[in-house]
């Protein structure tokens, strides 16, 4: 246990943190692809139409939940942590959708795959989203909407 940080499981995210980094090599030097999330979802739901094989793009996105479920079912510590409405994930979803969009990439594909190439735009906007997810948790404490 991490001091401060009860719910840590320092191991699960190194392990995590590796298979991510090995998942985003095999697609770079596999198929010369950057494995951003939100780019895949294009090419998967046809939004795109340049990237990776669509299969690929497919097969990428349908393995995220599908892997995820499999850990929730095999392992006795993961569960879900939202507690929200549907109505509340549509809405983050959206707002997600729009920044990804607007910031040319999401986390995975700036923070994860273009950290990795030392790509300078990637270092500006990986900032910009830790800068603001730091900004917007502590609005949410000091408006009470979390503890901790």
């Amino acid at each position: 246990m991490l001091p401060g940080f009860p719910n840590a499981m320092p191991v699960a995210g190194l392990a995590g943190g590796l298979l991510i980094g090995l998942a985003a090599a095999i697609m770079l030097l596999g198929l010369g692809r950057i494995a951003g999330v939100s780019g895949m979802l294009a090419r998967a739901s046809g939004i795109a139409d340049r990237g990776a094989p669509r299969a690929v793009a497919l097969a990428f996105v349908i393995g995220l939940p599908v892997g995820a479920l499999l850990v929730t079912l095999t392992s006795s510590g993961a569960r879900p942590l939202f507690t929200g409405s549907i109505l509340q994930l549509a809405i983050a979803g959206l707002l997600v959708g729009f920044g990804t969009r607007l910031g040319s990439g999401c986390t995975s594909g700036h923070g994860v795959c273009g950290l990795s190439r030392l790509s300078r735009r990637s270092m500006v906007a990986t900032l910009t989203f830790m800068v603001s997810g730091f900004a917007t948790v502590g609005l949410m404490r000091a408006f009470g909407f979390i503890n901790g």
